[in-house]
């Protein structure tokens, strides 16, 4: 199954970031070749520059633009007011959600209303991914960790649902009760001190070698390595793909984008948009994952080719 061409997300911001840098970002990112713009704090509910009713009016203001505007719910909830907020999330009528947890998917389908089934969902198989669609999962983004292989199987299996594949950024590995900035800091997570602010693309965490292994944010484990798959365009528009997302690092974004666009329009070839991108990207470039193989291995250079 093909289509005409792969269209582009962005998707939330993983980062603690100031009130005004969001809002001078996202103003930005309206003039961008964006299909859908993902909104909303998906990390830890201690980050609260911005307030519900904020990304609630941000995302009015984008959809002004005529992109999709959907609002991104907490991926791990750890106490009642996290679920309050969900709830209120779910109680407003204008977006439509993507759910990254389970809570979000039963409080969506008891309202009856249609989701984007988030990456952290992990849904593996086409007989989950029936299940959620029968919950009302109009769209779903690929766990991080499947390789083209499994994904192609699966899209061949399954019809009716938009599939959406993480295409670019550092992968949001791991989720913890646990803060591991605080933790940098000999810092309690109840008074942080809110540190994430101070490294606006994480914490590089290196191996006894030196080597930069993985990326701090918060609660979050992230890859040192950013993902890419802009190489594998073609393989992916063959397979049905019909999203691809990029994740928002704090500087180069807008000229990610349109390197991105430019590939996708078959105005750019692979190996300049990779050589580009390389020196954009926050850390080496790695698709392994899509290849069925380490994460942290990069093939791309070396496989594809420009056209």
């Amino acid at each position: 199954m093909q289509q005409s061409r792969l269209k582009l997300s962005l998707g939330p911001v993983l980062f603690f970031w100031p009130k005004q840098q969001i809002l001078d970002f996202y103003q930005q990112m309206a003039e961008q070749p964006l299909q859908t713009i993902y909104l909303g704090e998906t990390v830890c509910s201690r980050r609260q520059e911005l307030k519900l009713a904020d990304w609630i009016a941000l995302a009015k203001d984008l959809a002004t633009t005529g992109k999709e505007i959907i609002l991104s719910s907490q991926v791990l909830l750890e106490s009642e007011s996290d679920l309050k907020r969900l709830r209120k999330l779910i109680e407003q009528d204008d977006f439509k959600l993507e759910a990254n947890d389970l809570a979000a998917v039963k409080l969506l389908n008891n309202k009856q209303k249609s989701f984007v089934a988030g990456s952290t969902l992990n849904i593996y198989n086409e007989q989950t991914l029936a299940f959620m669609q029968s919950l009302g999962a109009s769209r779903w983004v690929t766990p991080l960790e499947m390789s083209a292989d499994s994904l192609r199987k699966i899209i061949i299996a399954s019809q009716g649902i938009g599939c959406e594949v993480f295409a670019w950024g550092k992968l949001p590995l791991a989720y913890s009760s646990r803060c591991f900035t605080a933790r940098r800091y000999n810092l309690k997570k109840d008074n942080c001190q809110f540190k994430c602010m101070e490294h606006p693309d994480g914490i590089d965490l290196q191996t006894r070698e030196h080597q930069s292994f993985l990326t701090i944010n918060g609660i979050q484990t992230m890859s040192s390595a950013c993902y890419s798959l802009i190489a594998n365009y073609n393989a992916l528009l063959d397979m049905g793909i019909s999203i691809l997302r990029l994740s928002p690092q704090c500087n180069h974004m807008v000229d990610i984008i349109q390197i991105h666009e430019l590939v996708l329009t078959e105005n750019l070839g692979y190996n300049t948009a990779l050589k580009e991108l390389s020196l954009l990207a926050e850390g080496p470039l790695a698709d392994g994952y899509w290849q069925g193989k380490a994460g942290i291995t990069n093939s791309q250079e070396i496989v594809h080719a420009d056209t």
